[in-house]
């Protein structure tokens, strides 16, 4: 079997995620390249192939009406591990981008939040990839929001 490179955003987490503030960093400069996942300010605290851990933490910016954190900022969490897990999962002659999102919201988020994306290694290949999704209160385990995010895999255009 034939050895390819390393993705170079995995190789960069692994060397980033083995110092101190290392994590940090590295989810820093994911929120630079999408400016947007700055407004949940979440930190990936693991990263695979085919699996993103990420925590959100409760502050007084993302919560609602009664004190609990807002389920847009959770599906941004969501959709921030999913994105994460993607870019260091597809193939190089491969592309992704999202075609839909489908979430249950079955619990209310007093605390801080993990979010998990997961899929199998082996089915990037152009078409329709379901992958699966979960938010969990950090503190007790339980489950808060569970989906699915559709992403849309094509095949890169070469020049």
């Amino acid at each position: 079997m034939q050895n390819l490179p390393e993705n170079p955003i995995l190789a960069y987490w692994r060397r980033l995620s083995a110092i101190p503030g290392g994590r940090s960093i590295f989810s820093k400069a994911v929120q630079y390249k999408a400016p947007y996942f700055r407004s949940i300010n979440a930190r990936i605290e693991e990263l695979q192939p085919g699996h993103a851990r990420l925590r959100l933490r409760k502050r007084r910016a993302l919560e609602n009406h009664i004190g609990t954190v807002h389920a847009i900022a959770i599906c941004n969490l969501l959709e921030m591990a999913m994105g994460v897990m993607a870019e260091v999962s597809i193939p190089d002659h491969l592309r992704w981008i999202p075609k839909g999102m489908s979430v249950d919201y079955i619990g209310k988020a007093g605390s801080d939040i993990i979010g998990i994306a997961e899929t199998a290694a082996a089915v990037w290949q152009p078409g329709d990839l379901d992958v699966r999704v979960l938010a969990r209160c950090a503190t007790t385990d339980k489950p808060l929001v569970s989906g699915t995010i559709t992403l849309w895999i094509s095949e890169k255009r070469r020049p």
